[in-house]
């Protein structure tokens, strides 16, 4: 378990979590403009088809046929318009994205089990986690008293020659 390792991993999920967003975030941009651009060609163009068909319509029929019979096909050409841009994107930076997104949660994943597995150990034998730090304590204590013995051992010499 590192933390260096768990931020690391965090940072890769952040990007790639923010690059998935920019993705889909640019795909619907692009797909309301198309829309827009694909509505104001259409009701122009409607409008003068419309136009000429009413014209020869009326012709035939009456002018009410007419009118509701444009009025359907109209409906039509918004609906498959809209069914278009509405398609999801079929790019190879999503599909990239996501496995990254998915590598980065495994390696988390990863890195917290450790972590659970370090503090379950910790807590289950807490010897365990002491006796690293008791061994250098105890080694420095055992100097120190070496050395108080050799000092007051050299005074009582130095106190029995004078």
């Amino acid at each position: 378990m590192n933390t260096e390792n768990m931020v690391k991993h965090l940072r890769v999920l952040w990007r790639t979590d923010r690059i998935v967003a920019d993705i889909r975030l640019r795909h619907l941009l692009t797909g309301l403009g198309l829309r827009a651009f694909a509505a104001l060609i259409a009701a122009f163009g409607l409008l003068m088809l419309e136009l000429s068909a009413y014209f020869a319509l009326v012709q035939i029929w009456s002018a009410i046929a007419a009118a509701a019979i444009l009025g359907a096909v109209n409906f039509l050409i918004a609906g498959i318009l809209f069914v278009i841009a509405g398609r999801p994107p079929s790019g190879r930076d999503i599909e990239l994205a996501n496995e990254i997104h998915g590598a980065s949660i495994e390696a988390l994943q990863i890195e917290a089990r450790a972590l659970q597995a370090q503090v379950s150990g910790a807590v289950h034998h807490p010897l365990s986690t002491i006796v690293p730090v008791l061994v250098p304590l105890i080694a420095i204590i055992v100097k120190s008293l070496r050395k108080t013995a050799n000092e007051s051992a050299s005074a009582t010499s130095a106190e029995a020659r004078s």
